[in-house]
């Protein structure tokens, strides 16, 4: 567990780092250069001609510094995301397989539980660690040392709680970069607004140029953040359907692959 901790937090620095480099040099060769000539081009069409009305250019709108720092975060918080749906889907293969290998109408005595803890026990490292594999572990030792089918039925739903938990935790920062976004957008707005006003003068003198240019800032940045925003909660609201849906099945699993053939002899009673 500290090893996948670990592996996590590396590769979430990398993933920024990496966001930061890519998206910063496609503005730096590409959509700022482009976006200029676009803007220069529209500028002299609309010094010539007052009824020139200029077209909405992707290079333009995304040009500014609030939305290329919301696109890095869009990038890296969808490696995060996309991270994690890896290792769910992952641990979901387990759940087509028969891990408890039991034919119907047989029962699991607690004199057997050890044996039936085997193949779990036999898995590689990594697949211990899902949560199917330590709710059967924990459940079968807890049936072999209480002989108590309810004590059993008690540890395998707290062990799915607390993974829940523990997934709801490691989305926080998830969470954290999708209200940062729109934020983001909105100093973009109020930056716009503000260079506007102090423009203000120019706009008086017959030349609307550079308020122009500030209000396209303010609205750019405000429509892209809400744009990103609403595709990152888009795949974050999926991301939490595949795990509590992981959730659920590991402890249907349980239930009907397990709890439900777990039998006491009347002597130990």
């Amino acid at each position: 567990m500290k090893q996948g901790s670990l592996y996590e937090t590396l590769f979430q620095i990398g993933t920024l780092i990496f966001a930061i480099i890519i998206v910063h040099a496609t503005y730096v060769t590409l959509i700022r250069p482009n976006a200029e000539l676009i803007q220069e081009q529209q500028n002299q069409l609309q010094q010539v001609d007052e009824n020139f009305v200029p077209e909405r250019s992707v290079f333009i709108i995304l040009r500014d510094f609030e939305q290329e720092t919301c696109i890095i975060l869009m990038l890296w918080a969808m490696s995060i995301i996309g991270m994690k749906a890896q290792h769910t889907l992952r641990q979901r293969r387990l759940l087509e397989s028969n891990l408890i290998q039991l034919s119907e109408g047989m029962s699991i005595l607690p004199e057997d539980a050890r044996n039936y803890a085997r193949p779990v026990q036999a898995l590689p490292e990594k697949e211990k660690d899902f949560l199917l594999p330590r709710a059967i572990l924990a459940g079968l030792h807890r049936f072999q040392s209480t002989r108590n089918i309810q004590d059993v039925s008690n540890t395998v739903k707290d062990i799915c709680d607390t993974e829940a938990d523990r997934m709801e935790t490691e989305l926080t920062i998830v969470r954290y970069i999708a209200w940062a976004i729109p934020s983001i957008g909105f100093l973009g707005t109020v930056r716009g607004i503000g260079t506007a006003l102090g423009q203000a003068y120019q706009a008086v003198s017959g030349d609307i140029v550079g308020v122009t240019v500030s209000l396209g800032v303010a609205f750019n940045s405000t429509f892209v953040a809400l744009v990103v925003s609403i595709l990152l909660m888009f795949l974050l609201h999926q991301l939490q359907l595949l795990q509590d849906r992981l959730v659920l099945d590991s402890q249907n699993y349980c239930d009907e692959r397990m709890i439900r053939h777990l039998q006491v002899p009347e002597r130990a009673k």
